[in-house]
């Protein structure tokens, strides 16, 4: 099989991993806030679990891409799976006996999952040829598109299927996690091979750190993954608390992961058209221009144009980024680089998780003020971000 035909034939199975299992993530993000505001004993940390998600997604994302480097992606992600699983059995067992804390744990074996959900991105380049890498990077989160559609029907399915609410979507999570070992068993990608004795390990962390490309890639990651998470943790709690239904924030999240995912199909062209660079500004100025909607009101029509705008955001910037990374590190270095990367890219969406909780529900003692200190809280970490790859674009170059 050709490498080109390999680098396909994985990009399929990786994009339907998405596709099925990622649908997970868009369940719990609608009503991980919503459960968690049903069990929490204080509004103010009926978000924490979502953010427990991330945590659990940050601490694993080193030892996770270890693990992979070691033992193959195969092995990393049938691992997740079952952690998903699990995480999920746990989730609604607390549901069924009223415990906040015990909904907490579930969640941070959600992480576990998550943190390899990111993976799929990086293990779409393993066989590809330089030129198809970003258009299979594209192509893998083109998956989320199906995912938005998977996701919040089963929420619509579930969520009132049982006396405790909730329950259900959480056992729907579960058979989610089950396909995982089907898919799997057709990914091709080699295990990477041991190093030899004597052979050069790749630059320290510390230089790899102070790479310009590396460190401008992962702060403009971890910025538009953060600010992303920021406002969607946030919304269900919004736009239930503004007087509409829980199916109308369903719809909002959906409107928006589709958002996410739909620009993947061309992203990978314009990357390769006019540069990850120009590609992860314009995601920025349009994360910028999400906030600027959302603080003009709080319609329906403005919840819908103003995740719309996040999600395309978001798709941009981290993919941008994403692409900026994978072609800043040697092979030898990819293990400690990647997973570097999502250990920071995840604090800092932990970070933003935990703060939305806190913004949306005890700033100003209205829903209205908390909606808006959310999207306030946005601006100075776009301006680090700007600044950090003006700074890249317009510093002198190495002859």
């Amino acid at each position: 099989m050709s490498d080109l035909a390999r680098a396909r034939r994985n990009t399929l199975i990786l994009v339907l991993a998405q596709a099925i299992l990622g649908a997970q993530m868009s369940v719990i993000f609608i009503v991980g806030g919503l459960a968690g505001q049903m069990l929490a004993p204080n509004p103010c940390i009926a978000t924490l679990p979502l953010s427990m998600i991330i945590l659990g997604s940050a601490l694993s994302a080193r030892p996770l891409s270890r693990f992979m480097q070691a033992r193959g992606r195969q092995a990393g992600f049938l691992l997740a799976v079952l952690a998903g699983g699990l995480g999920a059995a746990v989730a609604a067992s607390a549901l069924w006996i009223g415990s906040f804390w015990l909904f907490m744990a579930g969640s941070m074996l959600t992480g576990i999952y998550m943190s390899a959900q990111g993976f799929y991105r990086f293990a779409a380049t393993d066989t590809a040829p330089e030129d198809y890498a970003p258009r299979a990077i594209s192509l893998v989160m083109a998956g989320g598109l199906a995912a938005a559609i998977i996701g919040p029907a089963l929420v619509r399915l579930t969520s009132d299927l049982t006396v405790v609410p909730f329950l259900a979507t959480y056992l729907a999570v579960i058979a989610l996690n089950l396909t995982g070992p089907f898919l799997f068993a057709f990914l091709d990608i080699p295990r990477p091979p041991a190093p030899l004795p004597g052979a050069a390990a790749g630059r320290p962390m510390g230089q790899i750190l102070r790479s310009p490309a590396i460190a401008v890639s992962m702060i403009c990651a971890m910025v538009s993954y953060a600010l992303m998470n920021l406002v969607m943790t946030s919304t269900p709690l919004a736009v239930v608390g503004c007087g509409y239904d829980t199916a109308d924030a369903a719809n909002i999240v959906s409107a928006h992961v589709l958002a996410m995912f739909a620009p993947s199909f061309v992203t990978g062209y314009l990357i390769t058209r006019f540069g990850a660079e120009r590609i992860v500004g314009l995601g920025l100025v349009i994360l910028a221009s999400a906030g600027a909607v959302a603080l003009s009101g709080i319609a329906l029509e403005q919840f819908y144009v103003a995740l719309v705008l996040l999600g395309i955001g978001w798709n941009f910037g981290y993919i941008g980024a994403t692409t900026m990374l994978t072609r800043a590190h040697a092979p030898s270095e990819r293990g400690r680089v990647q997973g570097m990367n999502d250990f920071v890219v995840f604090g800092g969406v932990f970070l933003a998780s935990l703060s939305s909780g806190g913004l949306m529900n005890c700033s100003g003692g209205t829903v209205q003020a908390g909606w808006s200190a959310v999207n306030l809280a946005m601006l100075p970490f776009l301006v680090l971000a700007g600044a950090a790859l003006i700074w890249l674009v317009m510093r002198p170059r190495p002859a």
